[in-house]
């Protein structure tokens, strides 16, 4: 929204769900080609609950072969920038200077 403004104009409520159940496929997708031990970045330019939480929080829950690791860290430590989930990142504009960005990191579990 910072860089395109208009984008705001371009979309309804209503397309919310759309776009979750698309992220959710994506992230199972990428999830089921990750080789085991394998980690996925799910990264979105978004501060929604339902794209940010909702969709990891669905995701662990349905599979028992991933977990939630720690991206802080690695993330650099950003003060002020702990997600809506223990482990994940959300930097906001008015703090960090950045788009409204979620970080979670998610492994397939070792077999």
């Amino acid at each position: 929204m910072r860089r395109r403004p208009e984008a705001r104009w371009r979309r309804a409520t209503a397309d919310l769900d759309v776009l979750v159940g698309l992220q959710r496929s994506l992230l199972d997708r990428a999830l089921d080609l990750t080789r085991p031990g394998g980690v996925v970045l799910y990264a979105t330019c978004s501060p929604v609950l339902a794209e940010t939480r909702d969709v990891v929080q669905g995701v662990l829950a349905a599979r028992a072969d991933v977990s939630l690791g720690p991206i802080a860290a690695t993330a650099g430590n950003v003060p002020d920038s702990a997600g809506p989930i223990e482990g994940t990142v959300q930097l906001w504009p008015h703090r960090h200077g950045t788009d409204a960005m979620f970080l979670a990191l998610l492994r397939r579990t070792p077999a």
